[in-house]
């Protein structure tokens, strides 16, 4: 079993931020700069070509913990932020960029990409949400919920489907393929799914079929315009305040 090697740590506007590795894998965790001890636990998912410290991953961590009290925890995809892209990966990433050069259709490459990004990414998120349980200030009885878009998605659907630690869960954005499907219609515990309306490259279709696939007996869908990239920065706050309904804990309160 691996734990959580810390190898940097910043301190700012009440968020202390923190550097580690599991294993091989890179991540980071904020807290409240004044103590977390037993707050919730949000995994949050990066989307494709992207990494842990993303600006939407950085906005919601540093919202999350600021206004409601949440630890918040971000690793890189495999071939992601600082982990070396194997030749797979790469040849995966020349046909996407050759295929959107072309303005050939992208969704068949994206979903064959962040199957095997997500199904290997998933054993990571595992071995990282053990090594985090085992510091003091998070432990065993934390709630932990999942936040993830596009390959976020991918990977959160996946894991959740078989992860029981996570108790409540937002998507979006996803490129949606069959094996997706099917690990929704596992998913039983409460989740909101962001539908972007206008995504050129996503159908629209494809996330209703996701949305209705889910088994969980509480689920919302927010639609909203834009595609996948263009969230709303107020759908940054609700999704917080499902997790606030769902997993506990306020430390100030939002404006």
């Amino acid at each position: 079993m691996y734990s959580a090697h810390f190898t940097a740590e910043t301190s700012s506007n009440g968020v202390r931020e923190r550097d580690f590795t599991v294993g091989e894998v890179p991540g980071v965790l904020w807290s409240p700069a004044s103590g977390s001890d037993g707050a919730p636990l949000v995994l949050m998912g990066h989307s494709g070509g992207l990494h842990k410290r993303a600006p939407g991953i950085l906005a919601r961590a540093h919202h999350y913990v600021t206004s409601y009290g949440f630890t918040v925890a971000a690793i890189d995809a495999p071939g992601h932020g600082d982990r070396p892209r194997n030749a797979e990966d790469a040849q995966w990433v020349a046909a996407l960029l050759q295929a959107r050069a072309a303005g050939e259709p992208i969704g068949p490459i994206i979903a064959d990409f962040n199957s095997s990004l997500a199904e290997r990414a998933v054993p990571e998120w595992q071995a990282t949400l053990d090594a985090l349980q085992a510091l003091s200030e998070i432990g065993t009885e934390a709630p932990i919920g999942y936040g993830g878009m596009t390959l976020g998605t991918a990977t959160g659907l996946l894991l959740t489907a078989i992860e029981p630690r996570i108790t409540a869960a937002a998507f979006g954005g996803v490129f949606v393929y069959e094996a997706l499907i099917e690990a929704a219609g596992r998913i039983t515990i409460p989740i909101e799914l962001l539908l972007p309306w206008d995504d050129e490259e996503i159908d629209r279709q494809s996330g209703l079929a996701l949305f209705d696939a889910f088994a969980s007996k509480e689920k919302t869908l927010h639609a909203h315009p834009g595609r996948h990239n263009q969230v709303p920065r107020f759908e940054i706050d609700n999704s917080a305040r499902f997790f606030l309904r769902h997993l506990g804990r306020t430390v100030t309160s939002p404006a």
